[in-house]
């Protein structure tokens, strides 16, 4: 069974690291548990996938802390879940422990049953105006990932003029891609700095027009790889660089 003293351990590290959730918020936290535990109030086992709250140095489980009356709503509806926190007088919300993240992420929360019930009448009641909303947000969305993509093709040939075109805009998109995490995502890239775009480029070469990828797949290390690949990338970074009639 998992001990209070290894919730606690794990609630401290989370609170002191950058995870999605931290246990020491200012919300009341309730943990969906991975391991099955004791309540230290009434003594109950309490099992793998239930939940507990952590009282100072005691585990207990939703009935010993006064949650019992409340409604588990899983996240997924960011519209539901706001108004009914907004609704319910008594809300916590509900993490769990990620193994291969090493940090607790939310899972949803508990809310009061006639605060879930007024959320879900409101979202029904304006639900065609979200979606509309949402319909326009998504519009407007593309429109500004298609001008990103068209100013940083016309960048990245005016710094690699020998580029051919279309791999010029195939680079542009690829970087530019909405919640990719790439280089064309950061604020550097999206304000088109000669450097950012440039690592761009050289990422496109080093995947498109090298071994690399082979090798990565043989078992290589990405640092011998690199060698490996670094004078093709420079020899056609300088091709690059002069216009295709004078190369």
């Amino acid at each position: 069974m998992l001990n209070t003293g290894e919730i606690g351990r794990r609630a401290m590290e989370a609170d002191q690291s950058e995870g999605e959730c931290s246990p020491r918020s200012k919300d009341l936290v309730v943990f969906e548990i991975l391991r099955d535990s004791k309540c230290m109030g009434c003594g109950k086992v309490i099992w793998k996938g239930e939940f507990l709250f952590l009282d100072g140095e005691q585990a207990l489980c939703l009935s010993c802390a006064d949650f019992d009356h409340l409604e588990y709503l899983p996240r997924g509806d960011a519209a539901l879940t706001r108004r009914a926190k907004k609704y319910s007088r008594l809300s916590a919300v509900v993490v769990r422990f990620s193994r291969s993240r090493g940090r607790y992420e939310r899972q949803g929360v508990l809310v009061e049953v006639s605060a879930l019930e007024r959320a879900e009448e409101e979202c029904q009641a304006d639900a065609q105006q979200r979606a509309a909303r949402c319909r326009r947000d998504d519009v407007r969305r593309r429109e500004q990932d298609r001008d990103l993509v068209a100013r940083m093709t016309q960048a990245i040939l005016e710094l690699f003029p020998g580029c051919p075109r279309e791999e010029a805009r195939a680079i542009a998109a690829h970087t530019a891609a909405r919640g990719s995490g790439r280089v064309g995502r950061t604020s550097a890239g999206r304000t088109l700095e000669p450097e950012a775009l440039t690592a761009a480029v050289v990422a496109a070469i080093r995947h498109n027009h090298t071994r690399y990828d082979q090798l990565l797949m043989r078992g290589w290390s990405r640092i011998d790889a690199r060698d490996v690949v670094r004078d093709v990338i420079e020899r056609i970074i300088e091709s690059w660089r002069s216009p295709p009639g004078r190369r």
